[in-house]
C-alpha cells in the first residue's frame, strides 16, 4: 500500500533526523590573542590543506575572549597568550582536557620614527619620546610583561606618564604604526608578519628582564560538544612539527627546546 504524499514525507524527515550527524564542521572558531594574529593565518592554512577544516580566528586579547567564552561565546578553542586564562576556562568548566603549551613568545620594543632603540629602556625617558604603547596589563599578557620589563630596569615609574594603552597587541601595534606613539613594546610574532615585517625598527627585549611568556591552548566546552573531532584535530595539530615550523618562523621559541 502506498503511503500519501505528506505521510512519505514525513517518514524521510524521520530518518534523516535519526541519521548520525557529521561531527566535523565546515568551520572551527578559534579564539585567538593578537600577538598570534599572524601566525594563525599561516596555521589555519597549514591545517585546512592537511584536513580540509577551515579555521576562522577572532582577535582581541586573551581576557576579553576568555570573558566571552564564559559568557557563551561559541567558540571551539581558545589560544591564549598565558597559562592564566586557559586555567580561568577549565575551573569555571568552560574547557575540557589539559592545557597545551604551544609556544613562549617574546617582547621587542618598535618604532616607525627612526627612535634610537636599545636592549634598555632608558632611552624611552628622553625629551623625544611623548608616549609609549604597550597593551593592557589587565586583559593582555604581553602588557604585563612590557610593564616586568620596564620595572626590572627601574624605568616604570619614571615612563609611565608618557604610557598609552591598547586593548590587545592589535591596538597596540596601530599606535605603533600610526605614530600616534613615538615607541612601543609588543610581541615578535608581529614585526616578522609578512605583512609588517619590514616596516620601522626593533629591538628584541632581553629575556630575562620579563617572566616567559608561556603560552596555552585549550579546548571549550562548547567545541568538545559541539565539534569534538575536529576541534581535537587541531589542537593536537599546534604540536605538530608543521605548526612548530611556523611558530619558529614568527619568532616564537618552542617548549620542548
Amino acid at each position: 500500500m502506498r503511503l500519501p504524499f505528506t505521510g512519505l514525507l514525513a517518514l524521510l524527515l524521520s530518518i534523516a533526523a535519526c541519521a548520525p550527524k557529521e561531527d566535523t564542521p565546515t568551520t572551527l572558531k578559534v579564539a585567538t590573542a593578537a600577538n598570534v594574529q599572524f601566525a594563525m593565518q599561516a596555521l589555519a592554512e597549514e591545517f585546512r590543506q592537511q584536513t580540509g577544516i577551515k579555521v576562522e580566528a577572532t582577535i582581541s586579547s586573551s581576557g576579553k575572549l576568555t570573558a566571552q567564552i564564559l559568557e557563551g561565546a561559541p567558540y571551539d578553542l581558545l589560544i591564549s597568550a598565558n597559562m592564566k586564562y586557559p586555567e580561568a576556562l577549565l575551573r569555571d568548566s568552560a574547557a575540557v582536557g589539559n592545557i597545551k603549551v604551544y609556544a613562549l613568545g617574546a617582547l621587542v620594543a618598535w618604532t616607525m620614527n627612526g627612535v634610537p632603540l636599545q636592549p634598555k629602556p632608558d632611552y624611552m625617558a628622553g625629551e623625544n619620546i611623548r608616549k609609549i604603547a604597550v597593551a593592557n596589563p589587565k586583559n593582555a599578557p604581553y602588557g604585563v610583561q612590557a610593564l616586568n620589563y620596564l620595572q626590572h630596569y627601574g624605568m616604570l615609574e619614571a615612563v609611565e606618564p608618557k604610557l598609552v594603552y591598547g586593548e590587545s597587541i592589535a591596538q597596540t601595534n596601530q599606535y605603533i604604526l600610526s605614530r600616534a606613539a613615538e615607541v612601543g613594546i609588543t610581541a615578535k610574532s608581529v614585526v616578522l608578519s609578512p605583512e609588517l615585517k619590514d616596516k620601522g625598527r626593533w629591538v628584541e627585549l632581553p629575556a630575562g628582564s620579563y617572566q616567559p611568556i608561556t603560552q596555552g591552548a585549550v579546548i571549550t566546552a562548547y567545541g568538545a560538544k559541539q565539534h569534538a573531532e575536529a576541534s581535537r584535530q587541531f589542537f593536537d595539530f599546534l604540536s605538530a612539527p608543521e605548526a612548530q615550523a611556523i611558530f619558529r618562523r614568527f619568532g616564537y621559541t618552542i617548549p620542548a627546546e
